[in-house]
């Protein structure tokens, strides 16, 4: 008979973890080892997976350290991505520990010889009614965690919670803001080599020649690394590996070909698409006027602030990597075949990157510093992009067009709703799906299939992350057309598809609340039942002290959105102000928020208020460039992002759950952001702009059309 214990479900990533020791160790010094398989970009997850640990053994947070992820030791959690961490992680962290303190107990218990109703804990000190007591120190080794769990230990009920729900600082900021060595890109151990890849112009230039000779007797130069188009050097430092570098680009003759369409999310329409119905309701016969709309955004970069870099060393047939990939389980899986040795040769090392939410180089840049220590056995080599390659060669998020169109009735309530959206595939990372998703992987002399961009599924998603409404209408059409081939890269970024759908379904809704002449909020809540939704709507009304039916006063505006992410996650609405002058300007915007129970209670503001941020950058500034040959951004001229001076003030409302199970918080923003400002912008302008971003000139040429 098949053991029950091994067939039951388990919380979070305990399903897929199942052992006790690869999450936590009870250490004879006083301290608890935690283990996440999720890693820190900039999140603050470390810190709230802490408290949760802390809070569950009834230690003082001081007591808790931290392992970054590395394969092999910690649990394969995948990707960290989704704001899914603490859904998962959090969840098999808080059974983990419940489990590992009942262990505790019940040594202790035989220790003093008493029963566990007892004993109470505090700070690992576990004392008895009756007298005595004994630490966690004192009566754990090496074997209690070595069993599987069981998922039968209750964590505490939150009105028990001293450490959960509080506002802990984060463990990652004081080295950051110190200036202290904690990036990938800080690193510099001994004997470690410089590198640079030298590319083609364009993804389909096809190499005529390159005379490799001539860089390998320039100064420094330790390898000149080539596998068929993906070429590379190596050097002793690193000025030395950028000229290196530089000659052998202008040592390359290279054929271009024109394959990229027009730049303009249109092209889209044009494309053959995979067709697919993911909502419909038919309830009754709709009747009153027909209203649409259509609403687009261009490629979006993940724009990180210091370009991708790896490290690798390569020594006896084997590889070791330090790496700010989002995915080390998945990324040496897929390294493997790139570098045609079995995935236990490869050791993979998380080391904090400095700022990315999604799919960008990161993952790209391992495998070549891996192909290029190959040149210098033995000594770590060190590969960082140039800013020129990062906007070039990364990832994009797609382009995509929403279709909107529905029916109004007299008394102003919908009566039909249907949107269509058109979209590239939102996922392209390391394993997911047949082929391989590394860049350099496509170059080699023997160059591995590429795999086809990919939706997540519902309900997440990825184009059609949040294209069903969440409010009530009795006749409902969503269709989400997949174009599987896009002409640049594409993948992951921010809140995938979200950040376009709730943009058209808010934008859409105040269109029709302006037909219906009904107040943009009312007309949400007369479609809206979800009370937790109606409350943070309510609840940013209140805080922004919005004023149902103002009109507009000179070049200022206000502006609504609202989602809840995934249609499953956290509730956000946002209130956004807009200046007109010369150019679109957000001085403010208010949130309330939603996630049931907020771990952190300041590393859930944390992340809504940086969410905000960047999603105003990418209403009003962003968007990949390209003509028909290859992408023209080369600079942060070419990709501007919102400045400092441009940096709205951010008033943050948490309705605080903590009866309700946590969900994440920095990936709801885009939509219901890029939702407010472009109603607010109307509200200012009396012009509707539909295309992002809402740069000067669209406003001038909507304006004039006006």
């Amino acid at each position: 008979m098949a053991d029950a214990t091994a067939q039951r479900k388990l919380p979070g990533s305990l399903q897929t973890n199942r052992n006790l020791s690869q999450w936590l160790d009870i250490n004879a010094d006083g301290t608890v080892t935690m283990r996440p398989g999720k890693i820190e970009i900039g999140q603050g997850i470390l810190t709230a997976l802490r408290q949760i640990v802390a809070e569950e053994l009834d230690v003082n947070l001081e007591r808790v350290k931290i392992v970054t992820a590395v394969t092999a030791l910690s649990p394969n959690e995948g990707v960290t991505s989704g704001s899914r961490s603490i859904e998962e992680s959090g969840v098999a962290f808080r059974y983990a520990a419940a489990e590992a303190r009942e262990l505790l107990l019940a040594r202790a218990g035989a220790k003093l010889g008493v029963s566990l109703e007892q004993l109470s804990v505090t700070d690992g000190v576990i004392t008895s009614r009756s007298g005595g007591s004994v630490s966690y120190w004192e009566i754990t080794d090496s074997e209690l965690l070595q069993r599987e769990a069981t998922g039968e230990a209750a964590p505490k009920p939150y009105k028990m919670h001293k450490i959960v729900g509080t506002a802990s600082p984060r463990v990652d900021i004081p080295r950051k803001v110190s200036g202290a060595p904690v990036y990938v890109h800080d690193m510099a151990p001994p004997g470690m080599l410089h590198a640079r890849v030298s590319r083609p112009p364009s993804y389909s230039a096809e190499l005529v020649s390159v005379d490799v000779d001539d860089v390998r007797g320039m100064p420094g130069v330790v390898a000149v690394v080539r596998d068929g188009r993906f070429m590379g050097v190596v050097a002793e430092r690193e000025e030395q590996a950028i000229r290196a570098q530089r000659r052998l680009a202008r040592n390359a003759q290279w054929r271009e070909v024109p394959t990229l369409p027009e730049c303009d999310p249109r092209y889209l329409l044009k494309c053959q698409a995979k067709s697919e119905v993911i909502s419909e309701k038919n309830r009754d016969t709709p009747n009153g006027r027909e209203l649409a709309g259509e609403y687009t955004r261009q490629f979006l970069a993940h724009a990180s602030l210091a370009p991708s870099c790896a490290m690798a060393m390569f020594e006896n047939g084997k590889y070791t990597v330090w790496t700010h990939s989002q995915g080390i389980y998945p990324l040496r899986a897929e390294m493997a075949p790139a570098l045609g040795v079995p995935p236990e040769d490869i050791v993979i090392h998380h080391v904090e990157g400095a700022g990315c939410y999604g799919h960008n180089a990161a993952d790209d840049v391992a495998l070549e510093a891996a192909l290029l220590a190959r040149g210098a056995p033995g000594r770590p080599v060190r590969l960082q992009w140039m800013r020129e390659e990062e906007f070039a060669w990364e990832p994009y998020s797609s382009a995509m067009v929403v279709k909107t169109r529905a029916m109004l009735s007299d008394d102003g309530h919908v009566t039909s709703w249907q949107m269509d959206v058109f979209s590239h595939g939102h996922s392209s990372r390391p394993g997911r799906g047949q082929g391989s998703n590394l860049l350099a992987a496509w170059y080699l002399e023997k160059p591995l299939q590429r795999a086809q961009t990919a939706n997540p599924p519902l309900p997440g998603g990825g184009s059609h992350r949040n294209a069903i409404p969440i409010y009530e209408f009795p006749n409902q059409r969503i269709t989400n057309h997949l174009i599987p081939d896009p002409p640049l890269r594409a993948s992951a970024l921010r809140g995938l598809g979200s950040q376009c759908n709730v943009f058209a379904i808010e934008s859409f809704m105040d269109e029709l609340a302006l037909a219906a002449g009904v107040d943009p909020i009312e007309f949400r809540l007369r479609h809206l039942a979800d009370p937790r939704g109606r409350a943070v709507i309510e609840k940013v009304a209140a805080i922004a002290k919005w004023k149902p039916n103002s009109k507009r006063s000179g070049d200022q505006g206000r502006g609504i959105g609202f989602a809840r992410y995934k249609n499953g996650a956290g509730y956000m609405a946002m209130i956004a102000d807009v200046e007109l002058a010369g150019t679109v300007r957000v001085p403010r915007v208010w949130c309330a928020v939603d996630v049931g129970q907020a771990i952190n209670t300041d590393g859930v503001i944390n992340q809504i208020e940086g969410g905000i941020i960047q999603a105003v950058s990418f209403v009003l500034r962003e968007e990949v460039k390209y003509d028909r040959e290859r992408v023209t951004l080369r600079s942060w001229d070419d990709y501007p992002i919102l400045s400092f001076a441009e940096v709205p003030e951010v008033l943050v409302s948490l309705i605080n759950r903590p009866e309700l199970p946590p969900v994440g918080a920095g990936e709801g923003t885009q939509g219901p952001v890029s939702a407010a400002v472009g109603n607010a912008l109307f509200d200012a302008s009396g012009v509707r702009l539909r295309d992002m971003p809402f740069t000067r000139e669209r406003l001038v040429a909507a304006m004039t059309r006006e």
